[in-house]
């Protein structure tokens, strides 16, 4: 079987296919990447041997490059990883989610529907998506597959945008595909604009740790290698035109992974944990903010049989000892383009 994973180079989906390369050494792995800021070939420097995968440098907004690689690769499943994910960018330049989330998945179903003509059993595309598209919780309450969208950010949106073409892809052209909507991710490769890499650096580093409005905000948390786990059951179990939510059943709210993440770290370098938290720093809450998101993930459990191996304390650890004994990747990718964007959107945001 020839696999096409679409943002292989990124956080997500260079774990998974470190993952499932060497695991599945029958099937070949077409990794299409536009390599981004956030995309990083060095995630994937321990597959360049192998005979069952191969890199493509491309952009899904580019329907001919789409179209080359269809002919080439002859794919038989597409997994669709390649976003622009993170909401804070969203806010200040939209424009660049709306091409790559709306038009680059647009191009990508229609490669498929152009290549897969006859509606084969044996081709499937496989949507990764978010639980943010569902918009806010209350205290109570869980996201099902069916929580009506309501999205807050341009990021959102733009992945609730992408979700409703799949979705009628699959109603209007019998296109065989699957979406999924998970929590939020952690662990190795992730880029440090997200919350528990951004808190790591810069709690090592001895730099403030900005904590949005009171640190308030309530997300579920899933230790990446899990969702991968869960993206290849869903690919190899579920069933076309169906959604799965892919959550860990661990709620946090942000002040709290903040202090979790000081107390591990003075743990593991001998330093004082209050210190460490002193550093945490107040910042103005972001417009649209959404207050919680939390999955019931029953259905992938019960349909699937998909479990969750990682609890949130052994996830953490595993994730700070990655980035403590990684720190040769994080001095490359900390490049000044990154430097400069967090000193502008974090740096002057102080409460008062």
């Amino acid at each position: 079987m020839n696999i096409l994973v679409t943002g292989g180079a990124g956080f997500i989906g260079s774990n998974f296919l470190n993952l499932y390369v060497p695991t599945y050494t029958k099937n070949n792995f077409i990794n299409l990447d536009k390599l981004t800021y956030a995309a990083n070939p060095e995630n994937l420097n321990t597959l360049e041997n192998s005979s069952n995968y191969c890199f493509e440098h491309a952009d899904i907004t580019n329907y001919d490059q789409l179209v080359q690689l269809f002919e080439i690769h002859k794919p038989d499943l597409v997994i669709h990883f390649a976003a622009e994910s993170h909401v804070d960018r969203s806010i200040h330049g939209p424009s660049e989610f709306i091409q790559s989330n709306i038009i680059g998945t647009f191009n990508l179903l229609e490669a498929c529907r152009r290549f897969w003509p006859e509606r084969k059993n044996n081709k499937l595309f496989l949507h990764v998506s978010t639980d943010e598209v569902y918009g806010s919780l209350g205290a109570e309450g869980y996201f099902t597959e069916n929580t009506a969208y309501d999205p807050s950010s341009p990021y959102s949106a733009s992945k609730a945008s992408s979700d409703h073409l799949v979705r009628a892809y699959h109603r209007t052209y019998g296109l065989p595909a699957l979406i999924t909507n998970c929590s939020n991710n952690y662990g190795p490769y992730q880029f440090p604009e997200k919350l528990i890499p951004l808190m790591i650096l810069n709690a090592l580093a001895g730099n403030p740790l900005p904590v949005y409005g009171k640190g308030e905000n309530v997300r579920d948390w899933l230790y990446v290698e899990d969702h991968c786990r869960a993206l290849w059951t869903v690919a190899e179990k579920g069933i076309p035109g169906e959604t799965y939510n892919i959550g860990g059943n661990n709620e946090k709210r942000n002040v709290d992974i903040v202090n979790q993440i000081c107390e591990v770290i003075a743990e593991e370098t001998g330093r004082d944990p209050q210190q460490l938290k002193s550093l945490i720093t107040f910042v103005q809450d972001r417009p649209g903010h959404d207050l919680r998101y939390a999955i019931d993930a029953s259905k992938i459990k019960k349909k699937l049989g998909w479990q969750p191996k990682e609890d949130f304390a052994g996830g953490l650890q595993k994730t700070i000892h990655w980035y403590l004994n990684n720190r040769d990747w994080v001095e490359r990718i900390q490049s000044g383009s990154y430097k400069n964007w967090i000193e502008t959107n974090y740096g002057n945001r102080k409460n008062s």
